[in-house]
């Protein structure tokens, strides 16, 4: 009996490493018989996992969804890349999951092996995230957004704008990046007839209809997302447009920044130039510190005014 129990977790385990298996392949990996491999997989289904069988040739089995998650068998590495993403989102930037996250994370460190034990706590210990403080994402408003791209179905929500004034959108979303601080949505406006990117913190989704209107997705421009999104982000119309040039290399000022800092210019000898925005010259001032090399202001004159005095303030202490 205790044989048959080791064979079953192998096979439910070879199942969960590709979406489909020959009968053929999976006597030959697992060194059974064919005739095995199908009284085995009775047995999985006799204990609830839905293993759907293949037509073709020799036949074959997929695993697919049942009325409850079946335990993962997770090798070395996975077991270890799940632990750091546990830890990772449960102070990561979607609301709602940090609770879920650490009980999952319990029941995973209490199951790891002795062996893998150390490389989980030293990367735990060894590591700190300097993350920024983005704005947090409901999941339930996130899961929304995914389910709608992902069946190609209209998505109709209100939207905040940055002075707090909403409006109604109807959309229809194509993806969701995530910058590493905020979580974006590109979509196409049916309103506006064009694309739009919107913060998914902003979005409030109205409740899902009955029948969603369905779309064709539509080529997204340029044909990269992430980057045409990025392109919006640094443009966007915040107070002050800020152009800083930097007595470093491009590549410098790139490793210290976030891509959603701002568009950066390589001048070569000369160094770079960063195109950024902001509505506030504080937080200017606080980001252009952290820096730690020489720049020079070249737009707008109120930050190269609002640093005079600041330099004041800190002479005087």
């Amino acid at each position: 009996m205790l044989e048959t129990s080791v064979r079953l977790l192998r096979l439910l385990a070879v199942l969960q490493q590709r979406r489909e298996w020959g009968g053929a392949a999976l006597a030959e990996r697992l060194e059974v018989s064919a005739r095995t491999v199908r009284n085995d997989v009775d047995r999985l289904r006799r204990l609830g996992y839905r293993i759907e069988s293949v037509p073709g040739p020799g036949g074959g089995y997929r695993l697919g969804p049942g009325n409850a998650l079946p335990p993962l068998l997770l090798d070395d590495d996975e077991a270890v890349a799940v632990a750091v993403g546990l830890r990772a989102a449960a102070a990561g930037s979607v609301a709602g999951i940090e609770d879920a996250s650490l009980r999952a994370l319990t029941k995973l460190e209490r199951t790891l092996p002795g062996r893998l034990r150390p490389r989980v706590d030293a990367l735990r210990s060894a590591t700190v995230s300097a993350a920024g403080g983005g704005p947090a994402v409901d999941l339930e408003t996130l899961t929304r957004i995914a389910s709608a791209a992902h069946a190609h179905e209209r998505l109709r929500f209100t939207y905040a704008a940055h002075d707090g004034q909403g409006s109604e959108r109807d959309v229809e979303p194509h993806t969701l990046v995530y910058t590493g601080r905020r979580w974006y949505l590109l979509a196409w406006d049916t309103g506006r007839d064009d694309w739009r990117t919107f913060r998914a913190d902003r979005i409030r989704p109205h409740p899902p209809g009955a029948h969603a209107p369905r779309f064709l997705p539509r080529e997204p421009p340029g044909g990269d997302v992430a980057a045409h999104v990025l392109r919006g982000v640094t443009a966007a119309p915040f107070r002050y447009k800020v152009r800083i040039r930097f007595a470093a290399p491009a590549a410098v000022i790139a490793e210290r920044s976030t891509p959603t800092s701002g568009r950066i210019t390589d001048l070569g000898a000369e160094g770079c130039e960063l195109a950024t925005g902001s509505d506030s010259l504080h937080d200017l001032a606080i980001y252009l510190s952290k820096f730690d090399v020489p720049f020079t202001v070249l737009d707008p004159p109120e930050l190269r005014e609002f640093l005079h005095g600041l330099a004041r303030r800190y002479l005087r202490a």
